[in-house]
């Protein structure tokens, strides 16, 4: 049986760089093969010369030239093998991803405006990817707020009581095996809770904020449980917070190992695919290696 593949994208930039390191890491874990995409874009305003030429073999790039010389004499027995197709980043590679089970990205590559903090390609393949996509962060990413205490090495992943993304928990249990992490459990409650009052009047209701947090650590642990059992020697914590969801994953993502995030499943009113607004968000301002997860089969 052939093991899928994880892809780094590169583009030479050093964030891209940074993903190859996670990647190699990545693969090792899986014990996977590693895949090396460069996509080369040509387009109409380029030198005449490279239009002439046209796409290169991935043995006369000079981007995986530099790759093959950051990995030498540290890859040992993994297997690597180095592409360089040409046409869109966007494009290609969510078309490359539905032969891998993992796809590793930069933050940032050498495209887009300098007041993006994730490029346009990254945001296209975390939309589009039919595997989870990884996007590794620039270091030094400052966050603010309380990180939920525990010791040693943690995956956060976001969990809505209301819709519950079972791929994103699966794949937060099964990286948390794998690096020999526990997982942190980031369940967002509204509050303060608003109601109509009158006309132009916010009056708060008559709601208990602690009966709504422990019915949302009881939504969660219920959830929980069959991830739980399929994951015995992986240990897991529920975190039931008050306030924007986006806000507290970003807060805890702060020495976390991995962040991980579900991508919005289609709707009947929105049938393209989203990444949802809580998933940029921690895309945006995470500290950690964010995976966006599509939904299973089933959940589409």
């Amino acid at each position: 049986m052939i093991t899928a593949p994880v892809i780094a994208a590169v583009d030479g930039s050093d964030d891209s760089l940074r993903a190859l390191d996670w990647a190699v890491d990545a693969a090792r874990r899986h014990a996977a093969p590693l895949r090396v995409v460069h996509a080369r874009q040509y387009v109409p305003w380029a030198q005449p010369e490279v239009l002439i030429a046209g796409p290169r073999e991935p043995d006369d790039d000079p981007v995986l030239d530099l790759v093959r010389h950051r990995l030498a004499g540290h890859t040992g027995d993994l297997a690597v093998d180095c592409v360089a197709p040409a046409g869109p980043p966007a494009v290609l590679l969510p078309e490359l991803s539905s032969e891998a089970q993992l796809l590793v990205m930069g933050s940032r590559g050498r495209g887009g405006f300098a007041s993006l903090l994730l490029g346009s390609n990254g945001m296209a393949a975390a939309r589009d990817a039919d595997c989870p996509v990884v996007v590794v962060p620039q270091p030094g990413r400052e966050v603010h707020g309380e990180v939920p205490d525990g010791p040693g090495p943690r995956v956060v992943v976001g969990l809505s009581v209301d819709g519950p993304d079972e791929a994103a928990l699966a794949f937060a249990f099964d990286e948390a095996a794998l690096l020999g992490a526990r997982v942190q459990v980031i369940a967002a409650y509204p509050w303060p809770v608003t109601g109509l009052g009158g006309p132009g009047a916010l009056v708060p209701p008559g709601v208990d904020q602690d009966a709504i947090e422990e019915e949302t650590r009881a939504l969660a642990e219920g959830l929980l449980a069959p991830h739980r059992k399929a994951n015995p020697d992986v240990l897991s914590e529920v975190h039931a917070l008050p306030g924007d969801a986006a806000g507290r994953i970003v807060a805890a993502s702060r020495d976390a190992e991995l962040v991980v995030v579900g991508r919005h499943r289609r709707r009947l009113l929105a049938p393209a695919r989203m990444t949802g607004s809580v998933t940029q968000a921690v895309l945006l301002h995470a500290a950690s290696p964010v995976a966006v997860v599509p939904p299973s089969a089933e959940e589409k």
